[in-house]
């Protein structure tokens, strides 16, 4: 995808639903939800989900649930539920209701009998191997399993007693009858209940068997009277056996299912398993590492909810999978924090000057604006002394073609203040700069030098009032576009992902930055105050993004 902006990016689930409103369709309502599993946190794809389900409902004054899909207790937690609510209301949504799976589990266990009683399911005992076996290839129809005509009442029977413990985990499942012959494999008497003896969070030790999610999905949706049912692309395959459940159950409500594609973000992952990988082996510091793409990674690497809402509108919702480059998403939050943030100067690397022809306790406090477009956003004041600190790349000995910062005998201009002019370079027994000792023209505060022209302005920052801060440079996790080519996940991994500066200046104004507020740092980039680390004590900032696009290069 290009860099462009569009107006209003394609959406062909807007027209179905605007013509569904238009003919009066479920009464002119729309009903959606957003359906997670809470087996992790949420990453951007989930956002686009998010976005798309809320949005949709939004737009025409409908309703929007969360409902938690919670049919696998071995994976799910707590923990994940509480970081879903709160990653969705930090994106700018509100649910209409809070729904959970578990809460249809009488009401899907009752809906399964009566399949078992219309002899459209039945209790399959054979093992897990011989059901796979059974179930044929892309070219080859599946056989049936030796169970398959089991009567009515004997599957009521063993049902109920899976149901009630009785049987192990593995000695039974509960299949749809359908057809071992279709073209369609999730249409071979896929399963519908299998054994699970573990505690769940919500229902504890009640149940022994748990619905598979092709099951509980159609059914809650029929139940919470969703009109559109919106989910991925991989779902497509599984539209028949989601009409054909409610069709044999003749449901009131039967949800019209439309899918969409899927996220693929460049020099990003968004496989779950790979993500919990990514944790789990310790390649990231854990789910909020700000080089994860979960949105509570993101959030802390200082994407706010308004950038990652206009990435999704501009990507656009297709049918067709497509790779999105991630210069489209840092132009989002880059657009927005250069309206927004606030001004201020830090130096990353930082190497001293002297300015000798100023009296030791020489300070001055000069009056900068928090954003030049922006008078409303008032001014602040940052002292100006003999010696300040400038960035180590803003000084060359030997500068390479068209440099227009500071060299040896060479004049500069300090942001907001004086030309210098740099007369003596001191350097340690390695040759190291420590120091420059400079002039200054005093007759250039706030003018031009007369008779010669000064090209270069540089920040800097006061060494007597500046604090001590550590900023950390965030880059692509991965080295490759698409991270699945590498070799091996350890192998894809960007070695300079995170690049952490602890011996950082910042003028004093930054000692009062709150967590999770953004700044442009003048000529470097846009960073947020690190929403964990951060204190007055010891002010910690995350680059968000660099200043300018870098992926042009």
């Amino acid at each position: 995808m290009s860099r462009s902006e569009p107006v209003e990016a394609s959406n062909f689930i807007r027209n179905i639903v605007d013509k569904d409103v238009a003919a009066g369709k479920n009464d002119g309502q729309v009903v959606t939800r957003f359906p997670p599993e809470p087996n992790g946190y949420l990453h951007i794809g989930h956002a686009k989900s998010i976005c798309l389900n809320f949005g949709t409902a939004g737009r025409y004054n409908g309703r929007c649930n969360l409902r938690f899909d919670d049919t696998n207790p071995v994976r799910e937690s707590e923990e994940y539920v509480d970081a879903i609510k709160e990653d969705v209301s930090w994106l700018g949504f509100e649910w209409s209701e809070l729904r959970h799976a578990s809460d249809y589990f009488d009401e899907l266990y009752e809906f399964a009998r009566e399949l078992i009683r219309q002899d459209k399911a039945y209790v399959d005992s054979s093992t897990a191997e011989e059901v796979r076996e059974m179930r044929g290839t892309l070219t080859e129809p599946g056989t049936p399993s030796p169970y398959r005509d089991r009567s009515v009442e004997e599957n009521l029977d063993l049902f109920q007693r899976m149901k009630e413990g009785e049987f192990d985990d593995g000695q039974h499942i509960l299949r749809a009858k359908i057809d071992m012959a279709s073209g369609n494999i999730n249409m071979r008497d896929p399963t519908l209940y299998r054994i699970r003896k573990v505690h769940h969070v919500r229902t504890g030790d009640k149940w022994s068997i748990y619905p598979m999610y092709d099951y509980t999905h159609c059914v809650s949706d029929a139940i919470e009277g969703i009109t559109h049912s919106l989910c991925t692309l991989e779902f497509e395959d599984h539209r028949p056996l989601y009409d054909w459940v409610l069709d044999q159950l003749q449901t009131s409500c039967h949800p019209q299912q439309i899918e969409f594609a899927r996220l693929s973000l460049e020099y990003t992952m968004l496989s779950k398993r790979r993500i919990i990988q990514l944790v789990e082996d310790g390649h990231v510091h854990g789910w909020d590492d700000p080089r994860m793409p979960t949105i509570i990674g993101m959030r802390r690497r200082g994407y706010t909810p308004a950038s990652l809402r206009d990435f999704c509108e501009r990507i656009g919702i297709t049918k067709n999978d497509a790779w999105i480059e991630m210069a489209v998403l840092e132009t989002c939050i880059r657009d927005q924090l250069n309206r927004e943030a606030p001004r201020r100067m830090a130096v990353l690397d930082p190497i001293k000057v002297t300015i000798t022809d100023l009296p030791e306790d020489h300070e001055q406090i000069f009056s900068f604006a928090n954003h030049p477009q922006d008078d409303s956003a008032g001014s602040r004041d940052v002292p100006f002394t003999r010696e300040v600190f400038i960035d180590r790349d803003d000084f060359a000995e030997v500068p390479p073609p068209k440099y227009q910062r500071l060299v040896p005998g060479g004049e500069v201009r300090l942001r907001g203040s004086y030309v210098v002019k740099c007369e003596e370079i001191i350097k340690d027994d390695a040759g190291q700069v420590l120091e420059l000792r400079c002039t200054h023209d005093p007759a250039t505060l706030g003018k031009k030098p007369e008779g010669r022209k000064v090209k270069g302005v540089i920040h800097w920052v006061s060494a007597t009032h500046g604090v001590a801060a550590e900023v950390r440079l965030y880059n692509p996790l991965f080295t490759l576009p698409d991270p699945t080519k590498a070799a091996s996940l350890e192998e894809g991994i960007n070695p300079e992902s995170e690049v952490v500066l602890s011996s950082c200046v910042v003028e004093p104004a930054l000692q009062q930055a709150s967590a999770e507020q953004h700044f442009q740092f003048e000529r470097i980039g846009y960073f947020v105050a690190d929403r964990h680390d951060h204190g007055s004590d010891k002010p910690v900032f995350n680059r968000t993004v660099t200043l300018r696009d870098t992926w042009a290069k």
